[in-house]
């Protein structure tokens, strides 16, 4: 059975955040996607929730704070993202909650974004693949935080040094989602994708993949998604329209 095309995702914005719960969650598919945007023109800024300490076996968290958000900031500036920011909040506990919702808020109205982007946060990637919980407790985050960012009554004591409510947010795309039905071409900016992921040198070391390399792993699944976009190298997002009464097209 030939895999179901997908939709093109809109350009026609001019400001994205990506949010999402680790250094290197942006770099796993999404970073050639940036890559193109930057190369138009496009402002995007990157926000970790944590900064990984967690994720290097080997590592004390103080050490692999330091070395994984150098890595990230590095990874950012290949695919031409000069803002990253570390929330700090605790990597592999994040909770689902106020809290949550509160400091993904301030964020959203600090940077007043069309579009926010995150990594997959349903309960897989697939077949034997499950999602680490932070991935699923950030996404369900953000899909309340960018309506409590509009509304001036919620976290209201945020709203203060010239700070406003931002109800401008159009839509959540979530990358490598196994549910997604948009994708874009990256073709162009793939070696960009590459050379991003291969940066986080440190981290993927420490996983003790033998013989793992970033571009064989991006070229697998960049030319399973560029066959549905009918390209070389593609990469895929779920949409989640914040437009009342739109859909996936606004």
């Amino acid at each position: 059975m030939e895999p179901e095309p997908l939709k093109t995702l809109p350009e026609n914005w001019t400001k994205a955040v990506a949010i999402v719960a680790h250094p290197d969650d942006m770099e796993f598919g999404a970073a050639a996607a940036i890559a193109r945007w930057t190369g138009q023109g496009k402002e995007v800024a990157y926000v970790m929730v944590t900064s990984g300490e967690a994720g290097i076996d080997g590592m004390h968290p103080d050490e692999s704070k330091r070395v994984r958000e150098a890595e990230e900031i590095d990874s950012a500036r290949i695919v031409g993202v000069d803002t990253v920011e570390f929330l700090g909040l605790p990597d592999g506990i994040v909770e689902y909650g106020v809290p949550l919702r509160r400091a993904l808020a301030e964020v959203i109205r600090r940077h007043r974004p069309e579009i926010v982007m995150t990594l997959n946060f349903r309960d897989s990637f697939g077949p034997g693949a499950l999602n680490q919980a932070d991935h699923i407790a950030v996404g369900r985050g953000l899909l309340d935080a960018a309506r409590d960012a509009g509304n001036r009554w919620i976290f209201n004591d945020q709203l203060v040094d010239g700070l406003e409510p931002w109800g401008g947010v159009k839509a959540i795309w979530a990358f490598n989602s196994p549910e997604a039905t948009h994708g874009v071409d990256t073709t162009d900016t793939f070696d960009k994708g590459v050379e991003s992921l291969a940066a986080h040198a440190a981290y993927i070391d420490g996983l003790g993949w033998e013989n793992w390399d970033p571009r064989e792993f991006l070229e697998g699944f960049g030319r399973q998604v560029g066959q549905r976009l009918g390209v070389a190298f593609g990469t895929t997002a779920e949409v989640y329209s914040l437009t009342w009464g739109g859909d996936d097209e606004d």
